[in-house]
């Protein structure tokens, strides 16, 4: 037990919601700026780069969208695992997860250029292709187009109403009815984002090369996914303290178990990607290793290195620490880092199928991929902004709150 025990009673106004005058409550503005500049710049710059275009937008999108589904998913584990540690952090992670509905509608473009994206989407392609006529009766456009319908809508629901419920439990009497509801909706609500993210990284990503298949690609993106939502509950929380408020509300404790479950992940990343590879390798059918081998040429090979090296190998000999997970700024530091290696995976999954349609082995990054990350995440952070100040920063009558605040790693 710690030696100074922390009630919800302690509590300070000024520890857990954003003052009038915080720089954290323009985030809102300063992200519709963004989203304006970046989405209305890349829709300015498509005309003549549209398949750049929408292989760009793919990659920003899907980038956001996993922190956002990380929300979603940080949210609800806690529920149905009855965490006791994580309610400090779980009121950020709602305001991640309540991004969904904004994510969901920028997704929109990604059907508009179903054609510039999937060559499946052509009829005279299919016609002329046996293993595409096959897979026809899955990879068609009106069923791909209900499909997306539905992991958005379901992601939009389910990230509305524990939203809802959360922050109406604040203001309730009695918070034991809501709490039990969460917990008794959670796994359900983890079995839908189960199946729905499986299904979305086969759709949108896997099926951008729809010759090539894998049976744990949805495991893949969610392992991005679980990195990415700690990554930046890290970085926020920090930026958060740094600003004068969750002080003495969120400790090294949680620090270190944020940690923990960013570098677990990071080593589940990994081994589900060595297995991917190493099952295709180790079988050594052509049909199966192509997808890997036009990602082993040229600047390809060079960023395959690097997410192998950057993303697993040198954050795993060096925040094992238990020091270093319970610092600030080192945590911060591969927070943000674990972020990079998440956009670059994006990036790494996404853009070579463009390249090796044009016979290119090289990265092209240009202003498009600017445009749209900075556009995209403008939404996030102007959706995300607005919930930071629309309600306070943890659940203050969470009844296990008061655990929370005196949590200890042993």
């Amino acid at each position: 037990m710690s030696a100074h025990h922390v009630s919800v009673e302690d509590l300070a106004p000024d520890q857990i919601r954003l003052p009038e005058k915080s720089g954290w409550r323009k985030l809102p503005a300063v992200g519709g700026v963004l989203a304006l500049v970046g989405i209305g710049g890349a829709f300015a710059m498509k005309s003549g780069n549209e398949q750049q275009f929408y292989y760009s937008y793919l990659t920003s999108l899907l980038f956001w969208l996993a922190i956002g589904l990380g929300g979603y998913f940080f949210t609800l584990v806690q529920h149905a695992t009855r965490a006791g540690w994580s309610i400090v952090v779980r009121r950020l992670a709602e305001n991640v997860m309540i991004t969904l509905p904004v994510l969901g509608l920028l997704a929109l473009p990604i059907f508009l250029g179903i054609h510039d994206l999937y060559h499946w989407s052509h009829e005279e392609v299919v016609a002329n292709d046996p293993m595409l006529s096959w897979k026809a009766p899955y990879l068609n456009t009106g069923d791909f187009l209900v499909r997306g319908v539905v992991y958005i809508v379901v992601w939009a629901i389910v990230a509305f109403l524990f939203y809802t419920w959360s922050t109406r439990q604040d203001g309730s009497g009695d918070p034991a009815p809501l709490a039990h509801k969460m917990r008794g909706f959670a796994p359900f609500g983890l079995v839908l984002f189960g199946l729905s993210v499986t299904f979305a990284a086969i759709d949108w990503i896997m099926s951008l090369d729809p010759h090539w298949f894998s049976t744990i690609f949805g495991v893949y993106y969610f392992a991005g996914i679980v990195v990415s939502i700690h990554a930046f509950l890290a970085v926020v929380v920090v930026l958060l303290q740094r600003s004068g408020v969750l002080r003495g509300v969120v400790t090294p404790e949680h620090y270190h178990d944020i940690g923990k479950m960013m570098f677990a992940f990071s080593v589940f990343w990994a081994y589900i990607a060595y297995s991917q590879y190493m099952l295709y390798w180790y079988a050594s059918i052509p049909e199966e290793t192509y997808w890997f081998a036009y990602r082993g040429h040229g600047g390809w090979l060079v960023l395959s290195l690097l997410l192998v090296f950057g993303r697993f190998a040198i954050p795993f000999v060096l925040f094992m620490s238990r020091r270093w997970k319970r610092k600030a700024s080192s945590l911060v530091f591969w927070a943000a880092w674990m972020l990079v290696g998440q956009y670059l995976d994006m990036y790494w999954l996404v853009q070579p199928v463009l390249a090796h349609e044009h016979g290119s082995d090289q990265i092209h990054f240009g202003i498009l991929d600017v445009l749209t990350f900075i556009g995209i995440g403008g939404a996030f952070l102007a959706v995300f902004g607005w919930a930071l100040g629309r309600a306070a920063l943890v659940p203050v009558r969470d009844p296990r709150l008061e655990e929370s605040l005196n949590f200890e790693n042993f």
